[in-house]
């Protein structure tokens, strides 16, 4: 035992193992199962002990998992071994990954599997498929109110197309990630609609509430999510006579956590997707999971304790899977999600770097980098076996997670600056390039998010309209370097569907009366696939950044000093108008220049330590760049990746 427990508790683990080992008996995973049960059962077991009575969760957890060993298929059992060969797989800066809504990047499963060569060609290794596992009918939350965790929305196909497509994914060399979400579930799911009819097993899956009382007493500390349409934390549901815990949603109802049949539940449905062959799973709203009395709800310590246990539940029955943690929260909050003290290491593998977005998103709005290099210099290094998922748009708004300490560090106002970012990109101010909109407007706060592509908030849209050919080379050149910033941090880079050929907003959500009330749909549009045809063109906007893209990922994939387990230290330099990080690695230094602004800029050749008195090649473009003078010239938001040039 690697891990030390009382007579009782010893006993009660020995006979866990026993019971493992008597379900695998006669399978040919048996040793390698059990070896990986002395492994991780020790994180399995503390992650339960934390929150749970482990002795009475302990063999039903166990029986669930040792099922799932038996039902693996011997294609993901080599995949399995593969993967624990090179566990960092997500970690390398081959891997790559793209970010689509199944139906309006190809119709169906059988179109995503159509459409690999596609992704080939831009080469993505890693594909997130937005949420397609059946949700309720009627509104969903963009899918994230799921009826059913064993179906596949019935117009995007079935479990068996959603297995076959991991098939052939893998078989490309692109891992699948699919969303889990693990806060709550539809009030149609199959637990609900049990809790509503007055079953009390199921009941206790859920936090119900006979009157307010309880209620009002967390509602003192409760934020709203979505203060706009769904106001308040609980919901009378009228068949129960109860009152249910619904923090996003009337219609999507919390899970209690506390229940641990609920634990035993999520890893059945985790390791059934598991055997079908996702690779990834992108744990929804994982920082609601643990409600306490007198706090936001949000961040306590239970939520790692649950995620260690169902990480290590894995880890023994699918152990090539890794889990990426949705947890849009503080700064201070967020390290915890790859694990801190007890944890670390032990939860999940990924988690967004919601920060790094923002303060792209930031800096290219005021055309300097002092505030992204307070920020980022203030995060708490993360495991070396884990990675952050890094982005510049997703399917989500931008909240402008501005800290005030960080914007008071360089003498600005962060209230004062959230405002005028959110009207930069929101189409307040008459000097922005960017087509945004506001999203969940929050008068009492000033909180103003933003929905936009990445395209259309760079000024790519407001340049074709003005039919201003300059000002059009400015806003591609503004939103790849953006991208290359997200590229060249490390980590898993994330590719948001149709920011490759440089996607504008698309409003016609508006006429779709289920969709029209959430401006976030005019960055979730359908892939043009005659767009797409041109992206070989470079008199088209798509031929131009589909060019520039490529050869970003060609750039990144070439460079060993981009392995997550190696930490960029991100600095402004004596020209606040350039940002640099720098990552030194023994394979060869990496720095990496970004001006930041609409102007040339200046700034003296030591910003380029350790490169600077020499030359030193772009590995973007392949261009020499001599950093023998006392100063360099960077052309309105160029970006230089910096190598030592081979003696």
């Amino acid at each position: 035992m690697h891990f030390m427990l009382g007579g009782q508790q010893a006993s009660t683990y020995q006979r866990g193992r026993n019971q493992l080992a008597a379900a695998l008996k006669k399978s040919p995973q048996a040793v390698d199962a059990l070896a990986r049960f002395d492994r991780f059962a020790p994180d399995l077991w503390d992650g339960l002990a934390a929150v749970y009575d482990v002795e009475i969760v302990w063999p039903a957890v166990l029986d669930v998992i040792a099922s799932a060993i038996t039902a693996r298929p011997s294609a993901l059992i080599e995949r399995d071994r593969i993967r624990q060969l090179q566990p960092d797989w997500f970690q390398l800066p081959e891997t790559v990954g793209y970010v689509a809504y199944t139906d309006h990047f190809a119709g169906d499963l059988n179109g995503i599997e159509n459409s690999i060569d596609y992704l080939k060609d831009l080469g993505i290794t890693y594909l997130h498929l937005m949420p397609l596992l059946r949700p309720r009918t009627g509104e969903n939350d963009g899918g994230y109110a799921v009826a059913d965790y064993k179906s596949v929305r019935p117009d995007l196909g079935t479990i068996d197309d959603l297995e076959s497509l991991a098939t052939s994914l893998h078989a490309n060399g692109i891992a699948l990630t699919l969303d889990l979400v693990l806060n709550h579930v539809a009030e149609q799911h199959e637990w609900a609609v049990k809790a509503r009819n007055g079953e009390e097993k199921y009941r206790n899956y859920f936090l119900m509430y006979p009157d307010r009382t309880v209620p009002d007493q967390y509602e003192a500390t409760l934020p709203e999510v979505f203060p706009d349409f769904a106001p308040g934390n609980f919901t009378w549901d009228e068949s129960s006579q109860l009152w249910v815990w619904t923090t996003f949603n009337s219609w999507q109802w919390d899970l209690n956590w506390a229940n641990p049949d609920v634990f035993c539940e999520f890893v059945d449905i985790l390791t059934y997707l598991a055997n079908k062959g996702v690779d990834c799973f992108r744990l929804d709203a994982i920082a609601f999971l643990w409600k306490r009395l007198g706090t936001n709800s949000q961040n306590q310590p239970e939520v790692h304790s649950l995620t260690q246990g169902l990480r290590a539940a894995l880890r023994i029955a699918a152990p090539s899977v890794i889990f990426k943690a949705e947890a849009i929260v503080a700064p201070s909050d967020l390290v915890a999600y790859l694990g801190t003290g007890e944890h670390a290491g032990k939860v999940s593998d990924l988690a967004y770097h919601n920060s790094l977005m923002v303060q792209a998103w930031s800096t290219l709005a005021i055309g300097e980098g002092r505030l992204m290099a307070q920020a980022l210099q203030r995060f708490a290094p993360i495991p070396t076996t884990t990675a952050w998922a890094t982005y510049l748009r997703c399917h989500d708004d931008i909240g402008w997670a501005i800290d005030d300490a960080d914007a008071g560090a360089i003498g600005v106002s962060g209230y004062d600056h959230r405002a005028y970012i959110s009207g930069y990109y929101g189409g307040e101010l008459p000097q922005s390039p960017a087509r945004g909109a506001h999203f969940q407007v929050n008068p009492l706060t000033g909180d103003r998010r933003t929905s936009g592509s990445a395209a259309s908030l760079a000024g790519i849209e407001s340049a074709i309209e003005a039919k201003d050919d300059q000002a059009l080379d400015l806003a591609i050149n503004r939103l790849m370097c953006g991208y290359s910033m997200i590229f060249g941090f490390g980590g898993l880079p994330l590719l948001y569907m149709g920011d490759e050929i440089g996607l504008l907003n698309d409003v016609t959500y508006r006429k779709n009366p289920a969709l029209a009330g959430d401006n976030r749909w005019m960055h979730r549009p359908h892939m043009p696939w005659d767009v797409v045809a041109q992206r070989n063109s470079r008199a088209t906007v798509a031929g131009q950044v589909f060019a520039r893209m490529s050869a970003l990922i060609s750039a990144r994939k070439s460079l060993a000093s981009l392995h997550a387990a190696t930490a960029p230290v991100v600095f402004a330099t004596d020209n606040p108008a350039v940002v640099a990080f720098r990552r030194r690695h023994p394979a060869g230094d990496l720095v990496e220049l970004y001006n930041v602004s609409a102007q040339t800029q200046i700034l003296p050749t030591h910003s380029a330590w350790p490169l600077n008195n020499a030359n030193a090649i772009d590995a973007i473009t392949g261009s020499l760049v001599d950093l023998t003078e006392q100063t360099i010239t960077m052309a309105p938001y160029a970006v230089w990746w910096l190598t030592a040039q081979p003696s």
